[in-house]
């Protein structure tokens, strides 16, 4: 019984205890919750999809009689190509594809041109005129060519008059 002496035995459940707080913490974050709704949602939607197609889209492309998704092709050996059923997928792809593109993609992207700032960034830096390296703007000498540099204004970027 000298094993349950033992103090890393006994802390075991202490140690379990502060893992499955963590992986709570972890979990009950706000964008683990989100990207598992987001799954969930999504494999449903592609059921709804996949059945729009099979049942509704490829009945109405005729091809052999009877429907696009009956499109099989035999091989000599005794295998069959199921072209239908890649045609399916193939539609429903582009379907989920586009939804995608046009209800989440185009709104995200315009959202996040609305959020950019219009006006341009303060420059930083400045080209020195003798060798064309990128210097700080507030440089009086270039630091790869030594060459003396004319004052510039931060604010407009311009060079000042010395006089």
């Amino acid at each position: 019984m000298n094993v349950l002496r033992n103090e890393q035995v006994q802390n075991v459940g202490k140690r379990a205890r502060g893992t499955l707080n963590d992986f709570e913490k972890f979990i009950l974050r706000g964008n683990v919750v989100d990207l598992a709704v987001g799954i969930v949602i999504g494999a449903a939607f592609t059921g709804v999809v996949n059945s729009f197609v099979s049942g509704i889209i490829t009945p109405l492309i005729p091809a052999a009689n009877t429907g696009l998704s009956a499109l099989i092709y035999t091989l000599p050996y005794g295998g069959k190509l199921l072209i239908g059923a890649f045609i399916n997928a193939v539609i429903s792809f582009l379907i989920v594809a586009a939804i995608l593109f046009f209800f989440v993609v185009k709104p995200v992207n315009l959202l996040m041109s609305l959020h950019k700032s219009k006006e341009p960034e303060a420059r930083t830096t400045r080209d020195c005129p003798y060798c064309l390296s990128s210097v700080p703007i507030k440089a009086t000498r270039c630091a790869y060519c030594t060459s003396p540099l004319q004052p510039v204004d931060p604010a407009t970027g311009q060079q000042t008059k010395q006089s």
